[in-house]
């Protein structure tokens, strides 16, 4: 059987991280990506293939290059704000471009997927930490077309035999620890590197948004799960298909919440700079605290967050941060 795997978006944070991690536990990885948010800098693991998943005859072309036997699909866009701003861009791509794909991955007997799905499904939780079998609410266009494609994938696996996994992440940070990947967004949104860019000089101050929720400092506390650790889950999930295990769907975090000025005091610590902040309003749409019970991927799949310190998930993207330095 062929161990290439199909990569899109694998020119990205996330794809290029996952890229590294199947090269290392034997696969070949193929990443096809429009590289539209992607780099080049970034494929160092296996042949890129330019296009887009909308381009389902360019999609084929590649497959029939290359016979992958599954698929890890990472190709989204993924601003919130933007989504709410232009949902169309969203629909297009994440929705339609994905069909676009299961339509190529089953007119060439591709029937494994490995989906990039977010914890921007539950919405506003009513359970903390959160379990795989809370309501699904999304509160945003960005989360509905995740939960959308989730039920996509499991008609598509009742009607067609498509076995899939959806990990819904939480917030992935941090970069490889032997600084070949990391996070290369423009703009920038997330605050880890944003944090990074203050103490960088690249910003004069970070702007905190909200200090008043119900929380111990009243920031709002995330999970922060290492890339790395990330990667590390998609590889055990295709692998877990390849042993015949049927569309499911995983949370994927580190377990622990992290307050947004604990973030900012430990790249203080990390980076040895002052980090200026600027208290601004709440952001809509931003609830306390997400923070994901990822029990049920540990016990199946045997997945371990390895990187769950959150000075070591800062160390590694700083040090990314300054390779060119």
């Amino acid at each position: 059987m062929s161990t290439r795997v199909l990569v899109t978006g694998g020119a990205g944070y996330i794809g290029s991280h996952a890229c590294k991690a199947l090269a290392d536990a034997g696969y070949e990885p193929v990443t096809y990506d429009n590289m539209v948010n992607g780099h080049e800098e970034l494929v160092k693991w296996g042949p890129l293939e330019v296009g887009d998943i909308l381009d389902g005859e360019r999609l084929k072309e590649v497959i029939d290059k290359y016979d992958p036997y599954a698929c890890m699909h990472f190709a989204a866009f993924a601003l919130v704000g933007e989504s709410v701003e232009d949902p169309a861009k969203y629909y297009r791509n994440n929705v339609l471009g994905t069909i676009s794909l299961l339509e190529a991955l089953r007119e060439k007997g591709i029937n494994r997927l490995i989906f990039s799905s977010s914890a921007a499904v539950y919405g506003n939780p009513v359970k903390i930490p959160i379990p795989d079998d809370h309501p699904l609410s999304p509160v945003n266009p960005y989360g509905e077309t995740k939960r959308v494609m989730e039920s996509v994938l499991r008609d598509f696996g009742a009607a067609y035999g498509l076995k899939s996994a959806s990990l819904r992440y939480f917030n992935a940070a941090g970069a490889d620890p032997d600084g070949e990947s990391g996070e290369l967004h423009h703009p920038e949104t997330h605050l880890i590197p944003l944090v990074l860019e203050v103490a960088a000089g690249k910003r004069e101050y970070i702007t905190v948004f909200g200090d008043d929720y119900d929380t111990p400092d009243g920031t709002c506390v995330r999970d922060y799960i290492h890339v790395t650790d990330l990667a590390d889950a998609h590889v055990r999930a295709l692998e877990r298909l390849d042993e015949g295990n049927v569309t499911t769907a995983y949370n994927l975090g580190n377990g622990n919440g992290f307050s947004v000025l604990e973030v900012i005091e430990t790249a203080r610590k990390v980076t040895g700079h002052p980090i200026p902040t600027e208290i601004g309003p709440r952001r809509a749409g931003d609830p306390p605290v997400l923070v994901a019970d990822s029990g049920r991927i540990k016990e199946e799949l045997g997945w371990v967050s390895v990187y769950s310190e959150l000075e070591t998930i800062i160390e590694h993207a700083w040090n990314f941060f300054r390779r060119d330095w």
